[in-house]
């Protein structure tokens, strides 16, 4: 069996802050060892299997600029890599177990429990269903790959570059990929050099807004509806949370408490909890629907009620693969679960600029793909639509697991996103028909100027 050692030398080989700063500072708890450690663990695994990139690549940029509480640790702590069981241990205590991550095919990457062993990764759930024979490069886009040809005017290529110069758009900001598509076709698109069109990255939040299309497909199949109480099987009879719909969960309504705008779920995404048993446990706090909370747990609730809706199965599991990514022609998506089978859609799905573009696609055809209609007629003006509560103290606004722009940002009226953390943006402009992605590792402090770039993209354009 080969194994891998990173030592914290290694890993930690783009920068390590001096001894003598770090000894003055207290010693982290043993929580947020673990934690740290799970963050390792999760991400070295998602990109060495998913995105097939070197732990050298992966210590440049996933594990750089991140949450400042976990920085030095994640630079130190030593990974193990086991490539042929594809799995990624992190030691962080001398008495219980490493923080690990194990890979599955399609499922990608998924941390135990603080205080798991290796055996627990060997009953992780699986899907049942295989990808279809026909989903193969060779396809014309946006089907597959082929007969993508962009054709660039000198300015749209000079707008892209500028993307990369990690200054036009904002100091220290790195891009790793854009794509432009107009009337369907890509007509521009450029990548980092060491980054190719197939190379995922994690979404962060522009998973929730995957998690629209998947409650839309649920929606049209009839499984659920957005305007019915969300059907959370963890509430009781008589517990007043059982009124809260759906929709006021894609709203980001809820009304539930938070531990601060946004909620980091930190237990989940980096502690190995469960999705039913951290996001469930909280408490009302003001009225549903009356409220603008974003929140992780909300987009989680939500698709915990999907799972629900479809029986908490092998079916739910099988869901996102077999009634969306697949049929659109996003072969290189791996949406990740908790350790029982949870899909963590408020974050944590990798895929490719490319996949994002059909997904935008999607939406700009009223989720009819190939002529059948996946998502409910009006599914595009619904997501785009502000929700009844709005963000205090943002210039955009908000729709259903869609942030909204238009005049005020200096783009058309209508023009609807998905963004996520370190810079990931998908912007829908529907009167031009264009889709514009944008994909990077931005530090923790710096942002991307998403609205300038998309306006400086549809004057090119």
């Amino acid at each position: 069996m080969r194994r891998l050692l990173i030592a914290a030398a290694v890993a930690a080989a783009s920068f390590i802050a001096p001894v003598a700063v770090h000894a003055q500072t207290a010693a982290p708890d043993a929580h947020v060892r673990a934690l740290a450690a799970g963050y390792k663990a999760a991400f070295l695994c998602s990109n060495l299997f998913n995105a097939g990139l070197t732990p050298e690549q992966v210590a440049k940029d996933d594990l750089e600029g991140i949450y400042p509480e976990y920085q030095q640790l994640v630079r130190e702590l030593p990974a193990e890599i086991d490539r042929e069981a594809r799995r990624v241990s992190v030691r962080f205590d001398e008495t219980l177990p490493p923080r690990i991550a194990a890979w599955r095919p399609e499922l990608g990457c998924t941390q135990l429990p603080a205080g798991a062993t290796a055996e627990l990764a060997d009953r992780l759930p699986r899907l049942s269903v295989t990808r279809p024979a026909a989903l193969t490069d060779d396809r014309p886009w946006p089907d597959g790959e082929a007969g993508i040809r962009p054709r660039p005017s000198a300015t749209l290529k000079a707008t892209l570059a500028k993307a990369f110069d990690g200054v036009s758009y904002g100091a220290e900001t790195k891009t790793t990929a854009v794509v432009v598509v107009k009337d369907g076709r890509i007509v521009a698109e450029q990548f980092r050099a060491d980054f190719t069109p197939h190379t995922p990255q994690r979404t962060w939040s522009v998973a929730k807004s995957l998690t629209a299309a998947i409650i839309g497909r649920a929606v049209q199949l009839g499984h659920l509806r957005v305007d019915g109480p969300a059907g959370i099987p963890e509430w009781p009879e008589g517990d007043p949370r059982r009124a809260i719909t759906l929709v006021q969960l894609m709203h980001m309504g809820s009304g539930l408490w938070t531990d601060g705008p946004g909620n980091r779920t930190d237990e989940v995404y980096l502690g190995g909890a469960l999705v039913t048993q951290t996001t469930t446990a909280m408490p009302l706090e003001a009225a549903p629907g009356m409220r603008f909370r974003y929140a992780n747990n909300d987009t989680l609730l939500a698709a915990r009620a999907v799972r629900a809706a479809l029986g908490d199965g092998q079916a739910a599991l099988d869901f996102p693969f077999a009634e969306l990514l697949w049929k659109i022609g996003m072969s290189r998506t791996t949406p990740e679960t908790d350790w029982q089978g949870n899909y963590i859609l408020s974050s944590q799905v990798w895929t490719t600029a490319r996949d994002l573009a059909r997904l935008g696609l999607l939406h700009l055809n009223d989720g009819v793909w190939n002529g059948e209609r996946l998502l409910p007629e009006g599914w595009a003006k619904f997501v785009a639509t502000p929700a009844p509560a709005q963000p205090p103290n943002d210039n955009v606004g908000y729709g259903a697991f869609f942030w909204l722009y238009g005049e005020a940002q200096g783009l058309p009226a209508g023009t609807y996103a998905m963004n996520g953390n370190r810079g990931q943006y998908v912007f829908i402009v529907p009167s031009k028909r264009v889709v514009i992605v944008r994909r990077g590792f931005d530090p923790a402090g710096r942002r991307f100027d998403e609205a300038a770039f998309a306006r400086d993209v549809l004057a090119a354009l």
